[in-house]
């Protein structure tokens, strides 16, 4: 694991297009930016957790349990952080 020391408005790079801003850092809580093409999936690792357990329970009880879960994405995403889409990105 790589460990990192940010301030307030500075980023890092990962790969060729993934920049990880820190926005703002409260307490013990930090507010992270996340920019990364539309291609590739980010989620926060305890929704995707969450996610999966709700698949196999449907699974073992044979239902889908009047819920719709997106499938769960391969490994390799599975511990990015998430990306919410404010309406000015969604334009751009």
């Amino acid at each position: 694991m790589l460990v990192l020391t940010r301030r307030t408005q500075q980023s890092i790079v990962i790969g060729d297009g993934i920049v990880v801003t820190v926005l703002d850092i409260r307490g013990d809580q930090i507010r992270l930016g996340i920019r990364a093409p539309r291609d590739v999936p980010v989620y926060r690792e305890e929704l995707l957790t969450a996610v999966g357990e709700s698949n196999i329970a449907a699974v073992l009880s044979g239902g889908s349990e009047g819920t719709a879960v997106p499938p769960v994405p391969s490994a390799q995403s599975a511990t990015a952080a998430p990306r919410a889409r404010s309406r000015r990105n969604r334009a751009a």
